[in-house]
């Protein structure tokens, strides 16, 4: 009952005041992030050493927190040193006050040249800095500023950390920043002011003393001292008096490379009027190729792509005009006489052409550049044609120009594979895959010449054999007679010679005195078919270039003959690609494998049929000890006499059943190279490059020949710094070496690293025009004493390396009277102007008064650092270090003030 009697209890509504607040959150990643740092309590490093924020090493490092959803990045920047002792400091740091408010008053380091701003306002060592993580974030609103700063105040007072933490604020670019420090009863609020224009007030010393005391607010009468720090910034920009020879700058790879960004054609740009003409030429252009097939009563090189092509260029010249054509003759035949030094010959040369005698040599680094960046040797015709290209669209016509010397290299191309006439400036043999594809197609095309060049020799010297074998006897035997003169011609030359028929022009023509069918039944190849090594023996051997050594036909006991055999065809790196995405897209069937077996064995089979032409009766072993020996394993066997006895076998991988080998040699025929379809048809080939080379756009060789440009610059900016030796050039040039050959070695780079690599090569452009100008404007050159003349060329080279030098002797040393004479003389220069133009360089009548009296104009900076030691905010509060550091300048006014006080005794 006493149960019922009692009240019902009351319901209460619990309030959860443990919950954390986004600001309080804040706060907290803040606490964190400086934990983790170890930025507590404070540590007292070394005094600060004259220079030692520009020489020092400055490190940083990030994290970011976040306010709600919005992202601050937390960044600690910090100068590296060497740790103090700590011995005996444990009682004084109780005491002392933290280190960034001693450095406030350090004298050693203000104004440095290279440092962060707030190291230069402020002369820290040490900071952290929570600024908005996106760029285009920014904290305006004066309610967030103040959020943001007591945030930070609390996170320095619950941490201890005595390191100073400050907050940007308003639009980065203003580089505004509010900031607090805090010690043992200690605060040091960082306040600034930044304005467009300087108040009239304050634009001398004492209107920013009145505001520095105003600040302080000393409560002591007198005022402690106030020590001062001034620099004024002196601009020379001036230099009528001296002039010094300018090296080609950047500007040369810079607009090039303003080309790989055009789409227009080659025809679209020299204008699609030129191919455009009424009447029966029009046809003769247009059908050149479909003329060579159709019947014709004139002789058929009449009617040859290169004569059909070369009316074209004079119907285009013809029909342009000699005044609208981008490059005009004397240009285009000095060019062109450039690229093909052996068109001034009587007789064209043969093979590979150096094009100076002062290139490096093959061996040299500077010669094998090419295989870092993937361009062409710097003898090569691919590199000239770059550098002339390069020329031409900074000099003569722009990309107008670059088109039509495309236009007639593509002509010269066409010409020279129609006439046997090799290419110069290409180095012999298959096509270097270490080069730019432009510079493999060029050596492919030579490679089809060469081709072309032994086909037609050997035509013409069988055709004069075939002449003379004829003239002594009766012409109605002429095709007899002639036919085994050239079977016995071949016989006791060996088959060393390759005869003008020995490949044809087309793949499945054949051009031979003797029909095939007649030829092959005077050998016995239809009962070879059948038949075995007796059969095989009774053919006539062919095509052999030597014999092997000692080894002998394993069934037959004959001499084992080398065959003379097709060589394998070149490839570009384009063709490689496509062919392994054609073998790729075989895919892993049997079927897929068998086919793709087969495409890659077309040599083998052609190499088998050779041999099987200059080795009648052979077995696959014996083609295997020629080619593979290692396929043809042998060991020591005892007979049934006795005897010790070598005995051979293929290998198991040989044995393996449907072996591509064993396939290829039982369909493979006694056929000599010469009979062969050809494994590089070098006609095919050389209309395909010729139409690479046509279809070409301005971009695309602008992207081929663009590491060919890199190159000669950075082979450029080597030559002329060795004439300078600046060590800081040497290192930015292995900088550009090794980031060129990272990003070059791959097709299709990205636009914007290569922007860096031509950034880098004009940077470095400019700091050896720099050098030769300050050579020229201080005469180290002509200076008589030995003394001076080490002084200046010392002093030049310290202002190439360093942010700021200074003048020893100031204005009565050597140097520095140089210096004065260069102010004096642009004063004088300056004077000679009209008076509109001198109002409106001086925008005050204080300036024109200082101008009229003064060697120097008036400064373009000036920056002032107030320092002082006061206590605050009561006279008897413990005295601490007040700073204020100010920057005038005629568009920018700025006031960075850190102003101490004690939180004790107030």
């Amino acid at each position: 009952m006493a149960a019922d009697s009692e009240p019902e209890s009351e319901v209460f509504e619990i309030t959860d005041f443990t919950t954390a607040s986004e600001w309080e959150r804040f706060i907290s990643k803040v606490e964190e992030v400086l934990n983790d740092w170890k930025l507590i309590g404070n540590s007292l490093g070394k005094p600060l050493e004259k220079g030692i924020f520009t020489s020092g090493i400055w490190e940083e490092k990030s994290d970011e927190i976040s306010f709600a959803d919005f992202k601050f990045s937390i960044t600690h920047h910090f100068l590296v040193q060497e740790s103090s002792d700590k011995e005996g400091k444990e009682e004084v740091l109780e005491d002392a006050i933290p280190q960034s408010m001693q450095d406030l008053l350090c004298m050693n380091n203000d104004f440095p040249p290279r440092a962060h701003c707030l190291v230069r306002w402020y002369g820290l060592r040490e900071f952290v800095v929570i600024a908005p993580a996106a760029n285009n974030d920014a904290v305006l609103s004066e309610s967030k500023c103040n959020l943001l700063l007591s945030s930070v105040s609390i996170a320095l007072g619950n941490t201890g950390c005595q390191v100073p933490l400050f907050v940007q604020i308003h639009h980065r670019w203003r580089r505004m920043y509010v900031g607090e420090c805090q010690g043992p009863g200690v605060r040091t609020d960082f306040e600034m002011v930044h304005l467009r224009k300087v108040p009239n007030q304050y634009t001398h010393l004492s209107g920013l003393l009145d505001i520095f005391k105003s600040k302080i607010g000393c409560p002591l009468t007198p005022l402690p001292p106030v020590s001062i720090a001034i620099r004024f910034t002196y601009v020379l920009q001036d230099w009528l008096q001296y002039f010094w020879p300018q090296q080609p700058p950047g500007d040369f790879v810079t607009e090039f490379f303003k080309i790989c960004r055009r789409k227009e054609s080659t025809d679209e740009i020299l204008g699609r009027s030129t191919f455009e003409e009424e009447g029966r030429e029009t046809v003769d252009i247009t059908h050149a190729l479909s003329k060579l097939t159709e019947p014709a009563p004139v002789p058929i090189h009449k009617l040859s792509v290169t004569n059909m092509v070369h009316s074209a260029k004079k119907k285009i010249r013809k029909h342009r005009g000699v005044e609208e054509s981008p490059l005009n003759n004397d240009v285009l035949n000095a060019i062109l006489l450039f690229l093909f030094p052996d068109a001034a010959c009587d007789k064209p040369l043969d093979g590979f052409t150096s094009t100076g005698n002062n290139n490096p040599s093959i061996d040299n680094e500077e010669y094998n550049l090419y295989n870092q960046f993937k361009s062409a040797p710097s003898d090569s015709l691919t590199y000239k044609l770059a550098l002339c290209l390069c020329m031409i669209n900074f000099y003569h016509g722009g990309v107008k120009g670059v088109a039509h010397l495309w236009q007639e290299f593509v002509l010269e191309m066409r010409f020279r594979w129609e006439n046997n006439f090799l290419i110069p400036g290409l180095a012999n043999g298959v096509p270097d895959l270490r080069c730019c594809l432009l510079h493999q197609k060029l050596q492919m095309l030579n490679c089809c010449i060469e081709r072309k060049r032994a086909r037609d020799e050997g035509r013409k010297s069988t055709l004069s054999d075939f002449a003379s074998s004829t003239s002594a006897g009766d012409f109605g035997k002429a095709g007899d007679s002639g036919q085994d003169h050239l079977k016995e011609t071949d016989k006791e030359k060996g088959e060393v010679g390759k005869s003008w028929d020995s490949w044809s022009d087309s793949e499945e023509e054949y051009f031979e005195c003797l029909s095939d069918t007649e030829e092959l039944k005077g050998n016995g190849q239809e009962s070879g078919k059948k038949g075995g090594a007796k059969e095989l023996s009774c053919l006539k051997p062919e095509g052999r270039l030597h014999q092997h050594g000692k080894l002998t036909l394993l069934h037959t006991g004959e001499p084992l003959y080398i065959p003379i055999t097709q060589e394998p065809a070149p490839m570009t790196e384009d063709l490689l690609e496509e062919q392994s995405e054609v073998l790729a897209k075989l895919g892993t069937s049997a079927e897929g494998a068998h086919l793709r077996a087969r495409m890659q064995s077309a040599c083998l089979l052609s190499d088998m049929e050779s041999f099987k032409a200059a080795n009648p009766g052979c077995f696959l072993e014996d083609f295997v000890r020629w080619y593979s020996p290692r396929d043809y394993v042998e060991e020591e066997v005892v007979d049934e006499k006795g005897n010790v006895i070598l005995k051979g076998e293929l290998s198991a991988r040989m044995k393996i059943p449907s072996n591509m080998w064993v396939e290829a040699w039982e369909t493979a025929k006694p056929v000599p190279a010469r009979r062969q379809r050809r494994l590089f048809d070098d006609t095919r080939e050389a209309e395909k490059v010729l139409h690479y080379l046509a279809v070409q756009k301005p971009a695309d060789l602008a992207r081929h020949l663009l590491p060919c440009v890199i190159h000669a610059a950075v082979l450029k900016v080597k030559e002329e710094e060795t004439l300078e030796n600046i060590s800081s050039v040497k290192k930015i040039i292995k900088q550009i070496i090794s980031h060129s050959s990272k990003v070059l070695r791959f097709p299709n780079p990205e636009d914007k690293k290569l922007e860096e690599i031509i950034h880098q090569i004009t940077n470095v452009e400019a700091t050896i025009a720099r050098a030769r100008s300050l050579k020229a404007k201080f005469g180290t050159e002509k200076c008589e004493q030995e003394e001076q003349r080490e002084d200046l060329e010392r002093f030049v080279s310290c202002l190439l390396e360093q942010p700021e030098v200074s003048v020893i002797g100031a204005g009565r040393g050597h140097a520095g009277s140089i210096i004065h004479k260069l102010f004096v003389n642009a004063q004088r220069a300056a004077s000679m102007a009209p008076v509109e133009e001198e109002l409106k360089r001086t925008s005050s009548s204080e300036e024109r008064r200082q101008n009229s009296g003064s060697d120097f104009p008036a400064p373009a900076g000036r920056e002032l650092i107030l320092r002082t030691t006061v206590p605050r905010p009561a006279p008897y509060s413990k005295a601490l270090p007040q700073r204020m550091y100010s920057v005038l300048t005629k568009e920018d006014f700025r006031l960075a003030g850190a102003f101490s006080a004690d939180t004790s005794f107030f």
